[in-house]
């Protein structure tokens, strides 16, 4: 629909709150019906026009696909006070008289085509308190009159063509919290009348022409907490007024001119977690207060003049996550073996130095390694053994003479034999007769091996042939067995189902009640099998409840459930038909794919596939079902990567002569059973919701639910809620490769860390219902 037409139906809601003598009013009505007439709005009629002639001044015209400019006589509409018309595709000019809505408040038009000069008279509202316009056109400078708002707190210009200097009226808006303009053509110096903006906390001027030093009243700003200046013209010293700047979380002055050195004092900054001082000309050598900075996850020292050896108190650094980056500096000296002390780390790169000896064996310590960069130093002797390194490629270590080992193709042979040549004469004998001996015994060996190999091929020819690995050759009598799914009965072969499980592997994962096999029918079609066995005959002696109890669950119809398409039943077996998942399940996505180099951060698909499990359990709690055993393990991820919750009622299969309710029916997975589970012996919805809490934790966290460090007796849920007290932010706990990549997606991880906390919650009565889950993680989207 055109945004033009759109505004007519807004401009007759505005016109019914204007008061009219009757007449006017029928005319008005008169008007909307004829509007109804042309655009055919299925939601008007001519019983209940007055409902939809008020309007509460809020226009949400956002993601339409809108085209067209925008018409001018929305200046006339004077009760508007939220104009939200961001991702679609206007272009044009805003229109001057925009300004003259006393009530605007906010202006959000962010993702469009508009081009020209802002208009200055948008700033003339007194009201206006978020003005967001990036990613446009927009060109032309920055009005003077910005500093006329006094109530704007947002100010978000950034990925335009606005050129200029910033108006130094900008220090006039005391409520001013965040200003944008990255990726801009703005130039001149920084105007040091930010510092009277004492509530600013992002000031962000990235990509721009500024020139000149940071003001030393930046040092002024307690509140900011992320100052990012990467990509201008930047030089002299980090000014030490910021060193007082204690909210301050990031400070990034990347790809700049700085000369000068690091502060000694730098880490006084005691919330410090991003610090990113590469590309510049910084000299001199790195502090070893470093050390103090004990909050970083990501530092940043790269493409520099440094000279001096590597602080062995980054060490001490243990929270460093992201990145270490010393590259391209002047460096020498010795790698220091307590780096192996940061195993959070996920990418270090020490490469085009004068770093000399040994990688130290201590480096294993790094157990979230991925990215390695050793290249162009004086490194010499074995690369040790250690996965990540061999991992790495080859071009991680080159332009090291002296490095040998996997991954090089360069063996380290005698390179580090220093002994004698007597000695070397004696191994030489020692080794000739040892040889032949071992003549004699690998003759035996190949005649052995030669027979091994014939077997092999009886073998590989009777699998070929269709022959199952069972000596004996007996086939299981299958006793019951079915296809709820009509257009797949032809396709699947129940035989085929049962000798697939038969083979180890076949075997995808094992959980607490099952196993799962991956079994290829002979037409083609891929399925999924659920392996159940129970130790005391129940399935025999149950068969028919199991089977009602299998139709039941073939009929719960949700896109977040894993479903039966079918069942065979044999001896004391059962085996459960599902849809092939060939992205497996969400702890492997979270727990085995992100630790691979090739991993690209995915919080948009984190988060959908976090709604939909909730959808799936919020799903099941309205059909009073309640799932015996919810992990990451047990939702798995189709074609698209949409999440199915798994593994419902499975204990009830294996029993059908029991409810749900009892503890009994349940082993659950540990780290996810709620802590009433121990005294309550009943399984119930809130305990399903602390479950969940863990799942989205693990999403948030990339954590797993038990793990080592996390301390004896500490699982996830304990180490999240003990964070204040080890002095952590939240922004800590969550997987810095997602939290990082942008302030949006941030914000979405610690709404839904909120989330998770109230899932989490130690008393079962204060946790929130499925149901509202969903809502909460909605709003987030």
């Amino acid at each position: 629909m055109e945004i033009l037409c759109l505004l007519h139906i807004v401009l007759g809601w505005y016109l019914s709150n204007v008061e009219f003598v009757v007449g006017a009013e029928l005319q008005d009505q008169a008007i909307i019906h004829a509007i109804n007439q042309e655009l055919r709005v299925p939601e008007w009629s001519d019983a209940n026009i007055s409902d939809y002639c008020s309007w509460q001044g809020d226009l949400q015209l956002s993601s339409n696909q809108l085209s067209g400019f925008i018409p001018s006589w929305v200046g006339n509409l004077t009760n508007l006070r939220v104009f939200s018309a961001y991702e679609n595709h206007l272009d044009g000019r805003i229109p001057d008289n925009l300004g003259l809505i006393p009530e605007l408040q906010i202006l959000n038009l962010h993702s469009n085509r508009l081009e020209g000069p802002i208009p200055s008279s948008i700033f003339t509202s007194g009201k206006l308190e978020v003005l967001v316009l990036t990613q446009n056109n927009f060109s032309g400078d920055l009005p003077e009159e910005i500093g006329n708002c006094h109530a704007l707190s947002s100010i978000r210009i950034g990925n335009n063509h606005l050129v200029g200097s910033i108006p130094k009226t900008i220090g006039n808006l005391s409520s001013l919290t965040y200003f944008e303009a990255d990726n801009n053509n703005l130039s001149g110096e920084l105007v040091s009348e930010f510092a009277q903006c004492s509530n600013l906390t992002l000031l962000n001027l990235a990509s721009n022409g500024f020139s000149g030093t940071i003001p030393q009243e930046f040092g002024q700003l307690m509140n900011l907490q992320e100052l990012i200046l990467s990509g201008n013209s930047l030089f002299g010293d980090i000014p030490k007024p910021i060193l007082s700047c204690k909210s301050l979380n990031k400070l990034d002055i990347s790809n700049n001119r700085f000369n000068g050195t690091i502060p000694s004092g730098i880490c006084n900054i005691s919330r410090l977690q991003y610090l990113l001082l590469n590309l510049n000309s910084i000299r001199g050598e790195i502090p070893h207060e470093i050390g103090s900075c004990v909050k970083l996850l990501e530092l940043q020292l790269g493409s520099n003049y440094l000279t001096g050896t590597i602080p062995p108190e980054i060490g001490l650094i243990r929270n460093l996550q992201i990145a270490l980056n010393l590259s391209f500096n002047h460096l020498h000296g010795s790698l220091p073996p307590e780096l192996g002390k940061l195993d959070k780390l996920v990418s270090l790169d020490v490469s085009n130095n004068r770093i000399s000896g040994n990688i130290p064996a201590e480096l294993k310590g790094m157990l979230s390694l991925i990215e390695v960069n050793f290249s162009n130093n004086l490194l010499d002797g074995p690369v040790p053994t250690f996965i990540p390194f061999q991992k790495s490629p080859t071009s991680s270590f080159l332009g090291n003479i002296g490095l040998c080992g996997d991954p090089l193709n360069s063996p380290c042979g005698d390179i580090y034999d220093h002994s004698s040549y007597h000695h070397k004469v004696s191994y030489r004998i020692i080794l000739a007769v040892i040889g032949s001996g071992l003549a004699v015994f690998v003759s035996v060996t190949i005649v052995v091996l030669l027979f091994m190999i014939r077997e092999r091929q009886e073998k590989a020819a009777k699998e070929a042939a269709g022959i199952v690995d069972d000596p004996t050759n007996d086939k299981p009598t299958i006793i019951a067995g079915t296809v709820f799914v009509d257009n797949l009965k032809q396709a699947i072969d129940l035989e085929a189902v049962v000798n697939a499980t038969m083979k180890d592997s076949n075997k995808i994962s094992s959980g607490t009640f099952s196993s799962v096999y991956k079994a290829t029918m002979p037409s083609g079609v891929v399925l999924s099998v659920r392996r159940l066995k129970s130790v005391d005959k129940t399935i025999i002696n149950h068969q028919n409840k199991m089977i009602r109890e299998l139709e039941r669950l073939s009929k719960v119809c949700h896109d977040n459930l894993v479903r039966p398409i079918g069942y065979v039943i044999y001896e004391d077996v059962a085996l459960l038909l599902h849809n092939y998942f060939p992205n497996g399940t969400l702890s492997q996505l979270l727990h085995e794919s992100t630790k691979q180099p090739e991993y690209q951060p995915d919080w948009p698909a984190r988060l959908s596939i976090a709604i939909g499990v909730a959808e799936g359990l919020a799903f099941l709690h309205h059909v009073a079902i309640i799932h015996l055993d919810i992990s990451s393990g047990n939702v798995l991820l189709d074609a698209n990567f949409k999440p199915l919750v798994g593994e419902i009622e499975i204990s009830k299969l294996l029993d059908p002569t029991r409810g749900t309710g009892s503890i009994s029916a349940v082993a659950g997975s540990f780290g996810y059973i709620p802590p009433e589970y121990a005294y309550t012996m009943q399984v119930t919805a809130p305990g399903n919701v602390y479950s969940y809490g863990v799942v989205l934790l693990e999403i948030l966290t990339s954590r797993q639910p038990v793990e080592e460090d996390f301390g004896e007796g500490v699982d996830l849920v304990k180490w999240v809620h003990s964070a204040p007290v080890r002095g952590e932010t939240p922004e800590q706990i969550l997987d810095a490769r997602l939290s990082t990549v942008s302030f949006g997606w941030r914000k979405e991880m610690l709404a839904a860390l909120k989330v998770a906390l109230l899932c989490t919650d130690n008393t079962p009565a204060k946790r929130p219902k499925m149901k509202n889950v969903v809502e909460m993680l909605r709003e987030i989207k």
